[in-house]
Formats: structure tokens, C-alpha cells, sequence
């Protein structure tokens, strides 16, 4: 069964720009404040801070301003709104299921067995100590999770009234900013490709939660109602288990979602979930999520093949492709796209490519990041620099440019597969063990 807990209000709530970027869209007006981090890419859904400069330099002991520890499992990235982070976190109990969970036959990891608790944390972005949090849901997951994620993998968002915190099949949720819950919605039980778990971050727009809802079972994406949770629309979709979020662009007086995809790259309407395009899709396991550049978006993926393609999205719904590449594509990591300059990780591995997004070619060859080992988290963009993290506790950061300088290499005793959040003259860095606060003194 799930319930929502009693909130604890730990703290007082604390105090209380705008944009002609087209992939910023979630405020009425298409106003995107972007001092925010309001969403798991940033306030432009590219990975780049416009207004932040965090240090470029910290260890252990230098630049960290607080740290503070996670409870539970997690490797969502955390965002921000104005002086508090939002972040998500399962915790396993010593409680079992009255029935014993089976297993999926088609999956190849097994359910634990284990009631978690499902919970959002509000922390303070000033000292990192808890304002408030909520137990969203309490219950045994029905399937596994790979072994390098988490049941707390995907991001919530805030349109700055409003905070959606998804849990997919454990539920999806919508608080107010001072922790009252507002509404909760079962979408019903994912069944993910090998029982590999869940973590596609939800879109919020004009008043609709975008969710996307791609399995091993029926697949679909939904549109609910931000006020209510109701569900507005819902459009069945053919394809197996994705877990990239979805892009909102806008065209003329109407907005599209596009969504990456193995079987179809497709767009619809914002308002009624109509299908307006489709195309060839990206690879098995399609991760990335889709980055917009001028009347363009760029798509990726890269599990078992390699595929990244421009498709320039024409105001009645046509679509002409720019360019494609099939080679040096991320799995897990979603592209960074900064001013021209399209960053984007070899699969996993710390092999950095950097292309000019108006042509697709290389600014230069591919570079193997010294220092740095396995990936999971995307690189962002803050004060002329680029930051990616590794799996090791490694953070490489260089230059923001057209051609390759690294400024630093940091190390921190943790494990990241969330990606850096850069807010003001801050970064934080969510890993397994503790969130960090990296500012100069």
C-alpha cells in the first residue's frame, strides 16, 4: 500500500531573467529564470549554467563549504530553487512484504524482498541541513535494479509553484515548495528491459507533467494535469524501455515534445498528445536526452550501435535532417550543448567529443580524459568551463571552447553518478555516500 507521511518542518521556509531560449519553457510566458537549476539539465535543458561560477579547484579539505550525508540509496541529480535543493533518496527498511515478490522471468535481477521507503528531501542550500522531507511511498518494489543504479534515479522539477517528484511505478508526485503534499498518481508497474529499473526525469510545462512511460510491457507517455495529477492525455507509444526525458520546443504558437527513441524519434503536441512527426530512432537503450540548437534538435544514443543526428523540426511539423554521426555516441551521459560547441562522452568511458552543432564535424579528435575513469553523470557548463565527474570521485574541468585545456582535476571520496549542479557561486556534487557544497570561503 502507499501512503504519504506526516511532513516534519524542520526549519521555517526560507525567501522567497528571463529567456528567448525555446528549450526553457516551463514558466507561463516562456520566462526561465537561469540562476535556477530547477530541472536534472539546467535551466536551458542543455547542461549549462548561464549565470553560476563555481570554483574550478577543491579536495577534501579546500573549497568545500558543507557536506553532509545521504541516507538511503540514491543517483538522482539533485536541483535547486532559489535557496533550497530538492533531492530524492530510497531507503531499504529491515520490513518485508507480507507476499513474497516474484521474480519477472524476463528479467535478470531479482526483486529484494525489502520494503523501501521512497522519500523527498528539501535541504538548504546555505548549510545543507533538512528544511523538510516526506515519505512519498513505502512499499517492495516489484522488479530489480541494475547494479550500478538506484530506485531513486530519476529528478524532480519544479516550475517554481509546484514541485513534481517522480518515482514512476512507486508513484509521481506533486508537493507545494514548502512540503504539503498536493496530489499522488499510479501510473501502474513498469517492466523494464532485463529488470534494469527506472529513470526518466518528468517534464513540467504550461501546467502539464510530461511523463514518459517507455517498458518491456505497454509503453506510453502521458501529459497530467500539474494542479491535480489527473491525467490530461495519454498516447500509446511502440517502443521497448527507454529512460531519456523528453524535450519541449516551441513552434509558432504551439509547443512539441520530442522524445528519443529506439524504434522512432517522435514529436507531439504539448496540448493534446497528437503525433505530428516521427522518424528513424537512436539506438537500443536510448538514454541521452535530446538538446535543442536554433530551429534544430539533436538526438543520441549509444548501446549496441552508435547514432547522434541534427533534425531540423520546421514550423508545420516537417522535419529535414542536418547531419548524423555512428561513432564515439554516450550511453548513460547526455550531451552538453554550449553556445555551438556539442560535448558528449565515447559510452561510458572518459573520451570526450566536441562538435560544432550547426555541422556535426569535430572542433577537435576525440581526447581521452587523463584522471578520469567510468562515467555515468553528464557533463555541465558554468563560467567558461566544463565539468564532468566520474564514478571514481574524479571531476575533470576545462576550458569551455574550441580547443581542449584542462584547468583541473579533482577528487573527492565518493562514488558520482549524478551529474554536478552548478547554482551561483556554488557546485554541487550528490554521490553515494554524501551531497556537497563546493564554494570558495
Amino acid at each position: 500500500m502507499r501512503r504519504t507521511s506526516k511532513i516534519t518542518l524542520v526549519l521555517a521556509a526560507l525567501i522567497s531573467f528571463s529567456s528567448d531560449c525555446q528549450c526553457a519553457l516551463a514558466w507561463q510566458g516562456d520566462i526561465a529564470p537561469q540562476d535556477q537549476w530547477f530541472q536534472w539539465r539546467g535551466p536551458l535543458a542543455t547542461g549549462v549554467a548561464p549565470h553560476a561560477t563555481p570554483p574550478a579547484n577543491w579536495s577534501e579539505d579546500t573549497n568545500i563549504a558543507w557536506k553532509v550525508p545521504m541516507v538511503g540509496e540514491g543517483i538522482a541529480t539533485p536541483i535547486v530553487w532559489q535557496d533550497r535543493i530538492f533531492i530524492v533518496t530510497a531507503v531499504p527498511t529491515d520490513n518485508a512484504p507480507e507476499t513474497p515478490v516474484e521474480k519477472d522471468e524476463r528479467a535478470m535481477t531479482r526483486p529484494p524482498n525489502q520494503i523501501f521507503q521512497f522519500k523527498i528531501e528539501c535541504r538548504s542550500l546555505e548549510t545543507g541541513a533538512i528544511l523538510w522531507e516526506d515519505v512519498c511511498a513505502e512499499l517492495a518494489p516489484h522488479e530489480g535494479r541494475h547494479k550500478t543504479s538506484s530506485y531513486a534515479a530519476a529528478s524532480p522539477m519544479t516550475d517554481g509553484k509546484r514541485l513534481i517528484v517522480p518515482f514512476g511505478s512507486f508513484g509521481v508526485f506533486g508537493y507545494s515548495l514548502d512540503g504539503k503534499p498536493l496530489w499522488s498518481v499510479d501510473l501502474g508497474d513498469m517492466h523494464t528491459r532485463r529488470g534494469w529499473g527506472e529513470a526518466t526525469s518528468p517534464v513540467l510545462v504550461d501546467d502539464l507533467v510530461i511523463m514518459n512511460w517507455d517498458n518491456e510491457d505497454d509503453s506510453f507517455i502521458y501529459a497530467l494535469d500539474a494542479s491535480s495529477g489527473e491525467i490530461v492525455w495519454k498516447v500509446a507509444r511502440d517502443e521497448p524501455t527507454t529512460w531519456a526525458t523528453p524535450l519541449i520546443i516551441q513552434r509558432n504558437n504551439s509547443k512539441q515534445v520530442v522524445t528519443n527513441g529506439t524504434n522512432e524519434i517522435v514529436g507531439y503536441d504539448l496540448k493534446t498528445g497528437k503525433r505530428l512527426w516521427a522518424t528513424q530512432g537512436t539506438t537500443l537503450n536510448a538514454i541521452p536526452c535530446p538538446v535543442e540548437f536554433g530551429d534544430s534538435v539533436i538526438l543520441m544514443a549509444g548501446y549496441r550501435g552508435n547514432r547522434a543526428v541534427s533534425l531540423r523540426i520546421g514550423d508545420s511539423g516537417e522535419v529535414v535532417q542536418n547531419w548524423e554521426l555512428n561513432k564515439g555516441t554516450p550511453y548513460v551521459p547526455s550531451p552538453l550543448l554550449s553556445d555551438n560547441r556539442l560535448y558528449f562522452t565515447q559510452s561510458n568511458k572518459a573520451i570526450l567529443h566536441c562538435v560544432d552543432a550547426s555541422t556535426g564535424k569535430h572542433f577537435y579528435p576525440a581526447k581521452r580524459m587523463r584522471n578520469l575513469e567510468n562515467l555515468y553523470g553528464s557533463p555541465v557548463s558554468a563560467n567558461g568551463l566544463v565539468y564532468i565527474a566520474d564514478r571514481s570521485g574524479n571531476t575533470l574541468v576545462f576550458k569551455d571552447a574550441e580547443e581542449f585545456q584542462v584547468v583541473a582535476t579533482n577528487y573527492l571520496d565518493d562514488q558520482f553518478d549524478a551529474s554536478p549542479v552548478p547554482v551561483d557561486d556554488r557546485l554541487l556534487m550528490r554521490g553515494r555516500k554524501h551531497l556537497y557544497c563546493i564554494q570558495k570561503p
